[in-house]
């Protein structure tokens, strides 16, 4: 298990890529890679707003929460839904092998959908450890809006990233 000291948290509520005001803004750039390179979800309202768009993502991950309070819609498309538990500022083991196992089911050519008990807030860092070069993961910025990760770019920050974390 991996857990966000307190004294990372501002660390990390930095954006990883690029950050964009909405999906309206980074849409074309998203729609250029897509459905060639793998499209991955974080976040409750970045996955209901890909789906709106036309873009479902290959792996979503979502926890029923928008901003503390439960989501006033679910997210539903043709896909395996796999649970997981994983409490606030973690990144438990059970974690990072439901995403290894969704992006095998991806490989298969299914669409994954993991429904997290608890929060998927760092759960773009395990994403982009493990997606194939070229994948492109995005995640909501609470309060400035979406950000787009190119894994080829970020990869190396988002190593730095993990071993901040403390191992338990």
């Amino acid at each position: 298990m991996l857990i966000l000291n307190q004294e990372l948290r501002s660390e990390f509520k930095k954006p990883i890529g690029v950050l964009y005001s909405s999906l309206d803004e980074a849409e074309d750039f998203v729609k250029s890679k897509y459905p060639d390179e793998l499209l991955i979800s974080v976040g409750d309202i970045t996955t209901q707003n890909l789906q709106k768009a036309g873009l479902i993502p290959h792996l979503g991950i979502i926890d029923n929460v928008v901003e503390r309070k439960p989501a006033a819609y679910d997210v539903v498309y043709d896909n395996v839904t796999l649970n997981v538990k994983n409490p606030p500022g973690v990144i438990t083991d059970e974690l990072q092998e439901t995403i290894q196992k969704a992006f095998q089911l991806v490989k298969s050519g299914f669409r994954v959908l993991i429904l997290v008990d608890g929060e998927e807030d760092l759960a773009a860092i395990p994403c982009i450890l493990m997606a194939p070069p070229g994948s492109l993961v995005l995640y909501g910025q609470p309060g400035e809006g979406l950000v787009v990760c190119e894994v080829d770019k970020v990869i190396d920050k988002v190593k730095q990233m993990k071993n901040k974390l403390e191992e338990r």
